[in-house]
């Protein structure tokens, strides 16, 4: 079962675009994000425990030693021989352009990077900031602006406290496309309130706005978050793995085959983890998609020319 025979995937794309396999290495530059330092909120988004999404991340080394560290584990694994240094944990363009650029350089600097892909806030990312994503890709690197957005919908960006609006998202993705820096847009399937109706409006949205790329990511309730304490009171049901394969599946036969998915699912170690378990296990979810698509006979962008723009659900409201 390849994944790759049916969804146009991130690591088929770097495949095609080095002609050899390209590793991602997760990075933690020590950021935090204004939606937990009082600028705009305390306590972070309702499901944040940023360890649950990079549980390999170490703050205590510096970006040389936490590349070293997975270059070793690379060694054992994929054997790759080139890396994109990926800034991951909570918001990585929060800081002036020049303490970005050094950060950014230092890890570039490293042997064989060919490229970086930064996770951030739709509401932090500023002209200087995509003015110096705008040089390294005229440098002939890879660049990627990975956008943290999880719904079109602003009362559920106001129920999970993300702190920023559809309209911010549009305004970013829109400037960040215009200079040709590609967009990766990461969506959560299962959030409070929503349905599935509410996931395809959302991709609708995303899709009219222009994007790149996507992520997908059920939604898993971690330790000390207030997604944990709402799951606890019996406020939250998470999905079962069906239904996510189900939905998963949906949302890909409906986006159209040029765009990449940097990812179909996430993890969360067990030592965080408090439901549901099966958000442990990457492969038996990815080929749970696999072959959920292979039984329908279907593939990314099979269904690309339905939209539910014009259904029930219709935009950001």
């Amino acid at each position: 079962m390849i994944l790759s025979d049916r969804i146009n995937t991130y690591g088929q794309h770097l495949l095609r675009r080095h002609g050899e396999r390209v590793h991602k290495i997760a990075l933690d530059a020590g950021f935090t994000c204004p939606n937990r330092d009082g600028t705009k909120g305390r306590g972070g988004c309702s499901f944040c425990n940023n360890i649950s999404f990079s549980p390999d991340a170490d703050t205590r080394l510096d970006l040389a030693a936490q590349i070293a560290k997975a270059r070793l584990a690379i060694a054992g694994g994929t054997r790759a021989r080139k890396f994109i240094a990926y800034f991951q944990a909570y918001t990585n363009t929060y800081d002036k352009v020049d303490a970005l650029e050094i950060l950014y350089r230092e890890a570039l600097k490293e042997p064989d990077m060919v490229g970086i892909s930064v996770g951030t806030r739709p509401d932090c990312v500023t002209p200087d900031v995509l003015d110096l994503l705008e040089r390294f890709r005229d440098q002939g690197l890879d660049v990627w602006l990975e956008l943290g957005l999880q719904s079109a919908f602003d009362k559920t960006l106001a129920r999970i406290n993300r702190g920023h609006t559809f309209a911010e998202y549009e305004q970013t993705a829109v400037a960040a496309r215009q200079r040709g820096i590609p967009v990766c847009t990461h969506l959560i399937v299962g959030l409070p309130g929503e349905t599935e109706a509410h996931c395809h409006a959302t991709l609708d949205n995303v899709l009219k706005v222009g994007v790149d790329g996507l992520k997908l990511h059920p939604l898993h309730i971690v330790k000390h978050t207030l997604l944990a304490h709402q799951w606890q009171q019996g406020e939250y049901l998470p999905l079962t793995r069906e239904e996510y394969i189900g939905i998963a599946s949906n949302l890909i036969e409906r986006t159209p085959e040029n765009i990449i998915y940097h990812r179909v699912t996430a993890t969360a170690s067990r030592e965080v983890l408090l439901a549901p378990a099966w958000c442990a296990e990457k492969w038996n979810v990815l080929n749970g998609i696999e072959f959920e698509l292979r039984q329908r006979g279907s593939r990314q962008g099979s269904n690309a020319e339905t939209s539910f723009l014009n259904g029930e659900i219709r935009h950001a409201a």
